[in-house]
């Protein structure tokens, strides 16, 4: 009996052990067995080993290997049966690159099983992917949730960038929602569709047709996308909302050996640059993988500008685009047209490399060509960019760079410009391009060759200029010739592109040598150097000064903010005398004494224009001349400029003050302001006020002149000396004593007049008395007239009155009435004279001397005095 009860003992242990054990070697013995239906070259591989649970059986990692190339990994999955089997995932992350590693299956004798054959198979089951990764595309991962019976099959997707919900039942396959957010910052693509499925689930569906919408960066509006086929042809159609041609239209058909797109066309109205043209494409052997399949394609492209209408076209292969390797001959040759512009091309090129990492590379004889008018003044007669040797990848374009650019400007002149350089991986902010330029042409206004040259280099976010020379032989406009103008680097300007710290900096020099006027003036060579500092070329401080000789240094700083350029200049307190060598030297004017100094604010923008404002001071300024001498000049200049006007005298009137002028005729205390508008206007007018100046023992005022002018400025003229005129003029013939006063009303903006109806009088007795030999000469030449003269050889004006005008023509007419006594030997006698004369003022000078001309005067207008008495007898006035 023992014996019997140790045998079922051992039945029951066995009948528990062995499941236990079993259960807990399932990593070993799983991977085996289920070996025996995986492809040869794969395996599956468990890290832990799968559990029992209460719930079900749980397995913490599985991985799918293609020799030793992980296909697929499985993490935190559980296995249960509530209702229905329920598989729960917690992520599974799939290798696109061991595909192509997988073994190709041999051809089966067996028919293969229809899809009604496949479904009848599936258990009911629910399947829940918490994270689906696929590599290398992870932006697409998430979350996936199957369910499954054998009449219908539902599917649903939710990701970041893509939304899909669809349902299989039997061969009819309903796609309820597609959304794909395939362009950043635009509204994803959405997609509905219905399909029948083939009865072997070997190919693409029979039949089907897809609507989508999505929206283009360049239209407004939504663009629609249907699709549909029966059996083995079918057609695209891509239309926008707001027009009537499509913007896409693709027939196709598919074979088992090839796909085919014929006589396609395609139409791109948008950016101001519409193109169009057709389209064909075969793809050879596509059942057998994008890595066997031969593609080869033409793409037609039509242009229209105002230069006429273009073609180019672009040939494809034939060649082979696969995941891994690619050999894809290209070209495209022909012209496109925009505007005044026309561009050629004839690029050669190779598509190589895998598609995750492609390389395009541009073969011998690669060359893109431009020609026409970018600008109304502008012509580019040629730009030329070859680009054979050229490569371009993801990682950015490698290779020697260069371009010819040969142009003219209509008013400017003709210029031609290289450009080479050498390019490693290069893109904006990532990898390394260094270039050299140069250049020489026309400035055709100023009479001029200008040159440049200079080298650089873009190294990741790092520009850096390190050379630039560039300036013109001679400036010459109008009266000026500037000699060898020339900007210099001082030192390189470097700008670097980081996003948390940018920073730009460097410093420049503009050096000149004489500048020379036709009459003679000359600023000695000038130097302007200045340094910029700021975070781009958009936004920097700069700070410099400018001297020219013993000129300056004026010191110079300010901003650019990308729109305005603000600044402020000051020029210290320099003596009058440091100007010496801009007074032309047949002026024979020494500067003396004075000092000068200023301050000047200024700003620029496109809307805005140039505004400036600021003041300048003169004190103490003396320059002497072999004729006169000026002394004491103070000036006081403040000012603003705007909008193409000057506003003098901003805070207090332009104030001018000059102690004296020594001439023929010395003036002083002279003294004017003026505050305004230039151009005035009558909402904005000139003013010139408080004008004075002490001259021939009097003093000439004038309260105010305003501009524009509607009542004449009246000019004073108070006591003046005429014997100090007569000394300043200097006649022979005659002397004169004493005062005349009197007013010029004077018109700047008169149609006729400069000066109307003005007066002189004396307010005091005047003597007139000619010059002995003078009246003996006319008595002797004119018996008749030299009873007359007689009585002029001393005259005492009493009263006198002249009448004064002046056109403006120059035309100048004085009218004087002359009334006095004249003794002759003993007698006196009342005189009475009347005087016209009429004369240019442009020979003005040359009439006040009439000394040498009163000979003749007095013979043609002397008359006897009316009465005569002797003296100490009473005598009558006959009027």
């Amino acid at each position: 009996m023992k014996g019997k009860y140790k045998a079922v003992l051992a039945l029951l242990l066995l009948l528990i052990l062995v499941p236990l054990t079993l259960v807990m070697t399932l990593g070993l013995w799983v991977p085996t067995l289920v070996g025996v239906w995986l492809p040869v070259g794969t395996r599956i591989a468990l890290d832990e080993s799968p559990r029992l649970t209460r719930h079900g059986l749980h397995i913490p990692e599985l991985r799918y290997l293609v020799d030793d190339c992980p296909l697929a990994r499985v993490t935190q999955a559980d296995l249960s049966h509530p209702s229905r089997w329920l598989l729960n995932v917690g992520t599974i992350e799939l290798d696109s690159a061991c595909l192509a590693k997988l073994p190709q299956a041999e051809p089966s004798p067996v028919a293969p099983k229809t899809l009604a054959e496949w479904q009848s198979m599936l258990p009911n089951t629910w399947i829940n992917i918490d994270n689906v990764i696929l590599s290398p595309w992870q932006e697409w991962q998430g979350k996936l949730s199957l369910s499954l019976t054998p009449s219908t099959q539902q599917l649903r997707y939710q990701g970041e960038k893509v939304k899909f919900q669809g349902r299989l039942h039997g061969q009819n396959l309903t796609v309820n929602a597609l959304d794909i957010a395939a362009f950043e910052g635009q509204p994803p693509v959405k997609l509905v569709g219905e399909f029948t499925m083939p009865l072997v689930p070997d190919g693409l569906p029979v039949s089907g047709h897809a609507v989508a919408s999505l929206s283009l960066p360049q239209e407004p509006s939504l663009v629609d996308v249907e699709l549909e086929w029966q059996e083995n042809s079918g057609q695209l159609i891509v239309m926008a909302r707001d027009n009537a041609d499509p913007l896409l239209d693709l027939p196709w058909e598919i074979t088992r050996q090839q796909l085919t797109i014929s006589d396609g066309r395609w139409n791109w109205p948008y950016q101001g640059f519409p193109l169009s043209g057709r389209l064909g494409m075969k793809v050879e052997n596509w059942q057998a993988g994008l890595e066997n399949a031969m593609v080869s394609g033409r793409l037609n492209i039509l242009t229209q500008g105002d230069a006429g209408k273009g073609n180019a076209v672009l040939t494809l292969g034939p060649g082979k685009l696969g995941v891994d390797s690619s050999d894809m001959p290209l070209q495209l040759i022909g012209e496109a047209k925009q505007d005044d512009l026309i561009f050629y091309a004839k690029l050669p090129a190779r598509l190589t490399g895998s598609l995750s990492d492609p390389q395009l590379a541009f073969e011998p004889g690669a060359l893109l060509r431009s020609s026409g008018r970018v600008i109304d003044s502008l012509d580019i007669d040629e730009i030329r960019w070859p680009l054979a040797g050229v490569k371009v990848t993801q990682r950015g374009v490698d290779g020697r760079l260069q371009a010819i650019l040969r142009a003219h400007e209509n008013q400017m002149g003709g210029f031609e410009l290289h450009l080479d350089g050498l390019a490693n991986d290069f893109l904006p902010d990532a990898g390394r391009w260094q270039w050299r330029y140069w250049g020489e042409g026309s400035f055709t206004p100023m009479h001029a060759r200008w040159d440049v040259a200079g080298k650089g280099e873009w190294h990741d976010n790092t520009l850096k200029l390190f050379d630039l020379s560039t300036g013109f032989d001679h400036l010459q406009y109008g009266t000026m010739q500037v000699e060898n103008p020339r900007l210099v680097m001082d030192e390189p300007i470097v700008w670097v592109r980081d996003a948390s710290k940018p920073t730009f900096s460097g410093a420049l020099s503009l050096d000149a040598g004489n500048t020379t006027f036709t009459g003679g003036s000359v600023l000695p060579p000038s130097t302007l150097k200045f340094s910029v500092e700021g975070t781009d070329p958009t936004v920097f401080q700069f700070k410099g000064q400018l001297h020219a000789g013993a000129i300056g240094p004026v010191q110079l700083n300010g901003r650019w903010d990308g729109i305005r350029l603000r600044g402020q200049a000051w020029w210290p307190k320099q003596s009058l005398t440091v100007f010496q060598p801009l007074i032309p030297p047949d002026w024979k004017m020494k500067l003396r004494e004075g000092e000068l100094y200023a301050q000047v604010a200024f700003s620029a923008a496109p809307e805005q224009g140039f505004e400036a404002g600021g003041h300048g001071v003169l004190k103490g300024g003396s320059a002497w001349m072999p004729d006169n001498q000026i002394n004491g000049v103070d000036f006081v200049l403040p000012f603003r400029f705007s909008e193409s006007a000057w506003q003098l005298g901003t805070r207090g009137p332009i104030s001018l003050r000059i102690a004296e002028v020594v001439n023929q005729v010395t003036v002083k205390n002279i003294a004017a302001d003026l505050q305004g508008a230039y151009p005035w206007s009558e909402d904005n007018p000139l003013l010139l006020s408080d004008v004075s100046a002490e001259l021939l023992g009097g003093k000439v005022i004038m309260q105010q002149l305003r501009m524009p002018q509607h009542d004449p400025a009246l000019l004073r003229v108070q006591n003046i000396s005429s014997s100090e005129l007569i000394s300043a003029v200097n006649p022979k013939q005659f002397a004169m004593s004493g005062p005349v006063s009197g007013a010029l009303p004077l018109w700047l903006d008169n149609e006729k007049w400069i000066i109307k109806d003005g007066w002189l009088t004396n307010p005091g007795p005047m003597t007139l008395r000619i010059d002995k030999d003078t009246a003996d000469a006319v008595v002797k030449d004119n018996m008749t007239a030299g009873a007359a003269i007689n009585w002029l050889r001393y005259m005492e004006i009493s009263h006198s009155w002249t009448k004064i005008n002046l056109d403006n023509l120059g035309v100048l007419t004085m009218q004087a009435t002359v009334t006095g006594n004249s003794r002759v030997d003993g007698k006196v006698g009342t005189v009475n004279l009347n005087y016209t004369h009429e004369e240019n003022v442009f020979t003005l000078w040359r009439s006040l001397r009439f000394g040498d001309n009163l000979q003749a005067w007095l013979e043609q207008n002397a008359a006897l005095p009316k009465n005569h008495c002797t003296e100490g007898k009473e005598c009558e006035e006959q009027q």
